[in-house]
């Protein structure tokens, strides 16, 4: 086995002697490539991919998890200080499904499912029955807080009072709860979402009023929306209004842009739009009662009565001389018999008129005040007649825009006021202006160098590539010199060890010429 290995040893040390100095280089290089390639295909094959399953665990999750894969001998990675745990790709989806089973993650808190994995609780005292009681209750409302949209993670603390059967309703304490809630990065809960806060920690803890529920943040105390009954705020409303507010200003910037801006351009016009807004709601109720303008304003008849009576009759008395008698006033005529008659009439009529019922609710908002400031290019203002067109067309615009604030919309002096018109030069607008007039010379200059430079490479290439081609024809078609080797005087040397050193300095100088030597001595034997 020796011998063979011995054997195998000279021919490889003889192989490797008979190679040149270039051949070596190659043949050391493959073999070192090869490796390499052998050594980055094992690592990829071989290598396991790990995936995060669980981010932003608990001290306490992060150790049941890592009992369980250790247990089931999975490998993981910890990251981000332990919060996070990376599993293998392939395994990922199943380990989530058994973790998430098993209820291993719960955000540091333990629900009533400590009272059915624990033992039983015969022989636990009163006392410790109520510690693991509300360490439960508060684990149950963390949870619940927990999954709510937003939140990162909550800290529960709830106080029961002790009931007693010498105290009254209204002498027994209430229950009480504080909590503490981290949201993720960047999210900020509407006030819907902080009543749901309160409501849901309400609705979990018996004999709880809202009053003794206190929701703080790292940045804050959240509020309920209602305290004693009474209305705090309503956020939702406010920012309603200010999305009509900022919704109308943009509008009416949008509109004069489109106008202004292809007369003096785009990039010469600036606006600002301040307005003033009134959101109190009004209903109006009018009751109006008109006659019909068709009826020469009487209405419509819907009832008349009409009453008329006539009589006639004679007087039979007898009379005498006037004013003969004892008793009868001198002077006084006395009655005397004749025809009487008499008439009446009686009209009466019922009209119907109009009777209207208007019930007016006002619009959403109101404009108050409006004030419009344009920056315009001085450039573009070049004469009287634009500024003063430019002005007019703005004070319109207040106009119609104010025209039921209540303000007297025809005073033109209080109009012009809530209009400005400001011409000044931009600042860069010159470089602008500059840049902008040597911009396509400069553009058309530089793609032409560009071109010609791109020409001259391509020609040049294009030589060189001819020229190589011209030469290797040239040497292809030369007739094949004769190898000349190199010849050592051997004759002329004195003794064994100077043929020996000459020998050497060749092998070490040149190393290919003295390849070539010994194959020529071959050769000649």
């Amino acid at each position: 086995m020796s011998e063979r290995f011995a054997q195998y040893r000279q021919r490889l040390t003889t192989f490797w002697s008979q190679m040149g100095r270039k051949q070596k280089i190659w043949l050391g290089a493959s073999v070192a490539g090869l490796l390499l390639a052998i050594v980055l295909l094992t690592i990829v094959f071989t290598r396991t991919e790990y995936e995060i399953a669980f981010q932003n665990l608990d001290t306490t999750d992060a150790a049941a998890i890592m009992n369980y894969l250790d247990g089931s001998g999975i490998p993981y990675e910890l990251s981000d200080n332990g919060k996070s745990i990376s599993v293998p790709s392939a395994v990922a989806s199943r380990i989530k499904v058994d973790v998430g089973s098993q209820g291993l993650v719960q955000n540091g808190s333990i629900g009533f499912e400590a009272f059915n994995t624990g033992s039983s609780t015969f022989g636990t005292t009163e006392n410790e029955f109520n510690v693991k009681y509300l360490n439960a209750l508060n684990g149950e409302v963390q949870q619940l807080l927990n999954a709510m949209q937003g939140v990162e993670s909550s800290k529960v603390l709830i106080n029961l009072p002790e009931e007693s059967v010498f105290l009254s309703p209204e002498d027994a304490e209430t229950a009480s709860a504080s909590i503490m809630l981290q949201f993720a990065a960047g999210y900020r809960p509407s006030q819907k979402e902080i009543d749901g806060y309160y409501n849901l920690v309400k609705t979990s803890v018996p004999k709880l009023a809202v009053q003794d529920i206190t929701i703080s943040s790292p940045q804050g105390e959240l509020m309920f929306s209602e305290t004693d009954g009474a209305a705090a705020g309503n956020t939702d409303a406010v920012e309603a209004q200010f999305q009509i507010q900022r919704k109308y200003e943009s509008e009416l910037k949008k509109n004069i842009q489109q106008f202004l801006g292809p007369i003096v351009g785009p990039e010469n016009l600036v606006i600002q739009v301040s307005s003033s807004m009134n959101f109190d709601k009004k209903q109006t109720e009018e009751m109006l009662v008109q006659p019909l303008e068709n009826n020469n304003n009487n209405g419509i008849i819907i009832s008349e009565e009409i009453n008329s009576s006539t009589s006639t009759g004679s007087s039979g008395e007898a009379g005498g001389v006037a004013g003969t008698g004892e008793t009868d006033v001198p002077g006084y005529e006395a009655a005397t018999a004749g025809q009487t008659s008499s008439e009446s009439n009686n009209q009466i009529r019922n009209y119907e008129v109009n009777r209207i019922n208007n019930s007016i609710v006002s619009g959403p908002y109101v404009i108050k005040d409006l004030n419009i400031s344009i920056g315009i290019e001085q450039s573009q203002l070049t004469d009287d007649a634009s500024r003063t067109a430019i002005m007019t067309y703005l004070t319109s615009l207040v106009r119609a825009q104010l025209a039921d604030s209540g303000q007297n919309v025809n005073d033109d002096a209080l109009m012009a006021k809530k209009v400005a018109l400001i011409a000044r030069e931009f600042t860069g607008s010159t470089a602008n202006e500059q840049s902008a007039g040597l911009s396509m010379p400069w553009i058309i200059g530089i793609g032409a160098a560009a071109l010609a430079v791109i020409a001259g490479l391509v020609v040049m290439l294009v030589r060189r590539r001819k020229k190589a081609a011209e030469e290797e024809e040239i040497e292809l078609a030369a007739p094949t010199a004769k190898v000349e080797y190199p010849t050592l005087d051997l004759e002329s040397v004195s003794n064994d060890s100077q043929a020996r050193k000459n020998l050497e300095t060749l092998a070490k100088r040149k190393p290919d010429e003295f390849v070539n030597l010994l194959r020529t001595w071959l050769v000649d034997e």
